[in-house]
């Protein structure tokens, strides 16, 4: 299987990365989803949120984190006084949805990786969220447990990486909800440092 997804490094802005991303095939997801989920939120963002990957509602509407975990991650946007279509931007590991929403395999990661590493160098957001086990893993380090590595920051080069968990994860485990408004609170921060001194978070001045 070629992983390589040819011709993304001289694409400038979103509008034409899309349709190549769209017209992908280079994993088996695509031949079982509905479409291709490519993100969306305001590309002048400086910050970034990435998920796994398209579930079924995703994989309808073809937008990302619009189902229940979608809302949840809304309501934490909104916490922290950003919003996807203003301030943020959303994307996911994979762009296809995972048959009966498994997490994506390894070659399906790496198979889609080239698309999303085309979304960020487009971006060039000062700051990355990884949400979830599978975006940590892809990222930054496959051994990675996010209740291990979770809240602590990665630098690579001039871009500030945090894991957090994921929203379906905090629906299944509220507990976890006050790790990880910590989490949020130390990415306002960052936020404040590097995109916006001037920040305004609703529950954290």
């Amino acid at each position: 299987m070629n992983h390589l997804t040819p011709g993304l490094g001289h694409y400038t802005n979103l509008d034409e990365l899309r349709p190549a991303v769209e017209q992908c095939h280079q994993c088996r997801l695509r031949d079982t989803a509905h479409g291709v989920v490519f993100g969306e939120g305001n590309p002048a963002a400086r910050i970034v949120f990435i998920g796994e990957g398209p579930g079924a509602e995703e994989d309808r509407l073809l937008r990302p984190f619009v189902g229940r975990a979608g809302r949840l991650l809304d309501q934490m946007l909104a916490a922290m006084g950003l919003d996807r279509e203003r301030n943020a931007y959303i994307l996911n590991i994979v762009k296809c949805r995972p048959p009966g929403n498994r997490t994506p395999a390894e070659d399906e990661r790496s198979a889609c990786l080239p698309n999303l590493d085309a979304q960020l160098r487009i971006l060039a957001p000062a700051i990355v969220v990884l949400l979830g086990s599978t975006a940590v893993q892809t990222l930054v380090d496959p051994a990675a447990r996010i209740t291990k590595v979770r809240g602590q920051w990665v630098q690579q080069g001039a871009r500030w990486m945090m894991p957090t968990y994921h929203p379906a994860a905090l629906l299944r485990n509220p507990g976890w909800k006050r790790d990880a408004w910590d989490d949020l609170k130390r990415i306002i921060d960052k936020y404040r440092e590097l995109v916006d001194p001037a920040h305004y978070s609703p529950h954290y001045p």
